[in-house]
């Protein structure tokens, strides 16, 4: 046994305490969910979080996957600004992949460990209501922005969290798939950052978890930036020094402190038990975001 496992478990132990009944949601994607031995490393991560106390809710993003299947059925896509415009048959795609394949198969991974995961996607219960977003696109600085219809793409309107709170009272770790219903009955698809942000706001959460493919805020020396706070994020983004895509995953960070959760933190799902990591250690893997 490596000597040094005794201090990891002692330095763990004062983060378990505190995070005993913590809601902890976590927005899982990436690399993380295509690695099997990621996907291994999550699931047991989230089945500890629950044993240990702590009510973990997963919502999961699917785009790869969502991709693929179009393909395979002869179908194309169009991004704009990372956004996958939606027509009716690419929605019924869209949610037969999130709230079917890639949902159960979380689902699956996480009961094989032992815990109690149930699939979700925002109609259940009446979680997420939604409406239609429209995107502002500007191809050329020198040309006027266009409004465009992205077609059945939504922005969350509203979360119940009942059905949520009732699962997890029961001892079941809630698996989100990002779908919402219109106030018609439409079912719209929404970027799972968007939908896992709400949800940590809908629920108080006590921390906030974006999985991504990058080791979070990255300096002026490309030296990773362990913990920010917003007001340093949001001259960051001023300066341009925080870009890219990096962008709305820290707006989505920003917009949860700003509406009742405690932290948040950007991760490297790619590393294995990063969730752990960032939670239960004291330098953490990568960057907390705080007020």
């Amino acid at each position: 046994m490596n000597p040094n496992t005794a201090d990891i478990l002692i330095e763990a132990l004062p983060y378990i305490r505190s995070f005993k009944g913590m809601t902890v949601v976590i927005k899982y994607g990436g690399h993380a969910m295509v690695d099997e031995q990621l996907k291994e490393d999550f699931a047991r991560d989230i089945t500890l979080l629950k044993f240990i106390g702590v009510n973990p809710v997963v919502i999961h993003g699917g785009g790869p996957q969502i991709s693929k299947v179009l393909e395979q059925m002869g179908m194309t896509s169009t991004f704009v600004r990372g956004m996958r415009l939606t027509d009716a048959p690419t929605m019924d795609v869209v949610e037969m992949v999130l709230g079917g394949k890639v949902n159960k198969g979380i689902v699956h991974q996480i009961n094989r460990q032992g815990g109690k995961a149930v699939g979700l996607s925002g109609k259940d219960g009446g979680l997420i209501r939604a409406r239609k977003m429209h995107i502002v696109y500007q191809e050329d600085e020198n040309k006027p922005p266009e409004i465009l219809d992205p077609g059945l793409v939504g922005e969350v309107t509203h979360v119940d969290p009942d059905i949520i709170n009732t699962l997890t009272e029961k001892g079941f770790i809630p698996i989100i798939a990002p779908v919402g219903t219109g106030d018609e009955g439409e079912t719209y698809n929404i970027n799972a950052d968007l939908v896992a942000g709400k949800v940590a706001q809908a629920l108080n959460a006590g921390r906030f978890v974006l999985m991504t493919d990058v080791d979070g805020v990255l300096g002026p020396e490309g030296s990773l930036i362990s913990s920010i706070d917003a007001e340093t994020a949001r001259k960051m983004i001023d300066e341009k020094s925080i870009s890219g895509g990096m962008i709305p995953k820290i707006e989505c960070a920003l917009d949860a402190l700003k509406n009742g959760v405690g932290k948040t933190h950007i991760i490297n799902g790619k590393k294995h038990h990063a969730l752990l990591l960032e939670l239960f250690t004291d330098q953490g893997i990568g960057t907390q975001v705080t007020v």
